[in-house]
């Protein structure tokens, strides 16, 4: 018999912190007419054999092409920055 432990869960969210929270202006009607109007992003992670790698990823809702990204082994601002300048 052999113990196996399972590796503990590493939140990558703050959640309780003071800073405002976005108005949810879609209320999940993606319909969109004209290309370049509105965009939505996701901040998937994935663990590999160096760590955490974090990818944002920015989207045309006409196109629902990419249209931004950006991927660094840290969380922070200028992720998303960065895949906005690309957008």
């Amino acid at each position: 018999m052999r113990v196996t432990t399972r590796r503990k869960l590493k939140a990558t969210t703050d959640s309780p912190h003071g800073q405002a929270v976005a108005p949810h202006v879609w209320d999940r009607h993606f319909d969109v007419a004209e290309p370049d109007t509105a965009y939505v992003g996701d901040i998937p992670s994935s663990w590999t054999a160096e760590g955490w790698l974090y990818l944002a990823v920015v989207i045309d809702l006409f196109s629902r092409a990419v249209v931004g990204w950006s991927m660094r082994q840290w969380l922070k601002a200028d992720l998303v920055t960065n895949a906005l300048h690309m957008a």
